[in-house]
């Protein structure tokens, strides 16, 4: 018996009778056989059951797990409290928090697909939480490196581990066509400063340098002492000339902000200001809808809520200033004040990720 084989020759495909027994059929798989992985196995989501529609209709996600590998999942999800679920990386932050207020609310979870009814939790999340929880050890080794990545993408330049472990204070600074703010945190994420200046006017010249410099220089006479100074880095495409103009300016903006700041608060040469990635905040807290981050007014709108209704809130606002910041979400469209919100949520988002992530 034999079977066709393709070879080239010459240039061209060539076609001609095999037998079975040949050695060409018995030296390929040999050359090709891989020693067996002795690692734990890991779930990967197959693409079928991904849209809402699979979602949506039983029990898909039970199914990926045995019932010992279901039982153990569900003993973590229902007796750990929000400290020991927060060792799990995919759990920091606003996901323990929400796994035990519903918890608390529905009682125990039945079923692994119950985990998607929690808010921030989609199918692939899910997936991604079940199998860390399986498999906490391989996740521990890989920890290292995933954190080093991000932070490369998400911070520039990169920083040594040691400073972002040590930061006490940090100012986050969003600037756009008509404002520049910031917002100075504590490691507590407690809220010491937060406030914006004017700056519609620098758009509407020749963009002098004379000129910027004055009202940059103007606004960090106001900007407190901290270990780093975060500046938001925004990603637009030289390609559209029609935005020029709009990327000139944030050119000139960060520059100045770069060399000013570094001058006025650098210590022992140390570099104290960096830049974060826009689209990378917008994606930790969930404002991404495709490539465009959304309005984080009503994000920062339940912040405020919480500081004040809860006893251990995401973010502390000092109570002498609730008021007045309150009277930032009656503003009008034209005077909304994006850029405070922004600067807010990068000074969050900065320690949550860079900071809260890197510590052991």
């Amino acid at each position: 018996m034999s079977v066709c084989s393709l070879l080239v020759a010459g240039g061209r495909w060539r076609c001609f009778p095999v037998p079975l027994g040949s050695s060409l059929f018995r030296v390929i798989p040999n050359s090709y056989c891989r020693k067996k992985c002795t690692a734990p196995k890991k779930i990967i989501p197959n693409a079928a059951f991904c849209d809402e529609d699979t979602k949506n209709s039983g029990n898909e996600l039970d199914k990926l797990f045995s019932s010992e590998q279901q039982a153990s999942i569900l003993h973590v999800l229902n007796t750990a409290s929000n400290k020991e679920l927060e060792a799990f990386r995919l759990l920091r932050g606003r996901k323990s928090v929400n796994i035990i207020e519903h918890r608390e609310k529905f009682g125990p979870f039945q079923h692994l697909e119950s985990l998607m009814n929690v808010p921030l939790f989609q199918y692939k999340t899910a997936i991604q939480v079940c199998n860390s929880i399986l498999c906490p050890e391989t996740e521990g080794k890989k920890r290292k490196f995933q954190d080093n990545r991000l932070l490369r993408k998400l911070i520039k330049p990169e920083i040594e581990r040691e400073r972002l472990k040590a930061v006490t204070s940090i100012v986050s600074i969003v600037f756009g066509t008509r404002r520049i703010a910031w917002a100075h945190l504590d490691r507590k994420l407690a809220v010491l400063d937060w406030q914006q200046n004017d700056c519609c006017q620098l758009m509407k010249g020749t963009y002098l340098s004379s000129v910027y410099l004055q009202k940059i220089s103007s606004v960090i006479s106001k900007i407190p002492t901290a270990d780093f100074y975060v500046l938001e880095k925004i990603g637009l495409s030289i390609q559209n000339t029609s935005r020029f103009p709009l990327l000139l300016h944030f050119h000139i903006m960060e520059a100045m902000l770069y060399a000013l700041l570094n001058k006025t608060f650098a210590q022992d040469g140390q570099h104290r200001v960096l830049s974060m990635n826009r689209n990378g905040v917008g994606k930790h807290f969930e404002l991404m809808i495709g490539d465009t981050r959304t309005s984080g007014k009503e994000l920062v709108k339940q912040l405020l809520t919480e500081s004040v209704l809860k006893e251990d809130p995401r973010v502390v606002f000092p109570k002498e200033k609730i008021v007045r910041y309150r009277q930032l979400f009656s503003s009008t469209e034209q005077k909304r004040a994006e850029e405070l919100y922004d600067s807010l949520l990068q000074a969050v988002a900065f320690y949550e990720l860079a900071v809260f992530d890197t510590e052991p």
